[in-house]
């Protein structure tokens, strides 16, 4: 079922009166879901550089992967994206996702295969890759 956000902000005395300053540190989520320009480069690039396993795949539209056979960490469709640059700063929009590795060395190996096809970047909060659609990943051990 939809979410029904009317409700949920009902739930608060002033919705617009209150303050966001984003999510606690200690917010943990099951998967993400990205807009992707184009759904073979992003399996390529998720699968072959970053190791996870493409768990399902609806054509061109959209696929699904995940690390350890779980159903899927990470969504990636081109529904609203296709062939899409990046939103510009300012517009709304995701700005990174971290992903938590088992250890430094499995981080290593990872940067080191990023790195190879030219997709790092220094961040305050740990090395951030980019996806080919430009979405940002920050790797932490």
């Amino acid at each position: 079922m939809p979410l029904d956000v009317d409700s949920l902000l009902g739930e608060l005395p002033d919705p617009a009166a209150e303050p966001f300053d984003g999510l606690t540190a200690a917010t943990v989520m099951g998967h993400v879901h990205l807009k992707v320009a184009d759904v073979a480069q992003t399996v390529a690039y998720y699968r072959d550089v970053l190791g996870f396993g493409l768990m399902a795949q609806l054509g061109a539209q959209a696929a699904f992967l995940s690390a350890g056979g779980y159903h899927h960490h990470l969504g990636a469709n081109t529904w609203e994206s296709r062939g899409a640059a990046p939103p510009p700063p300012g517009f709304a929009a995701l700005r990174h996702a971290t992903i938590v590795l088992p250890d430094d060395a499995e981080r290593d190996r990872l940067l080191a295969r990023a790195d190879a096809v030219g997709r790092v970047e220094d961040g305050a909060g740990g090395p951030i890759v980019r996806d080919p659609s430009g979405n940002a990943l920050v790797l932490v051990a």
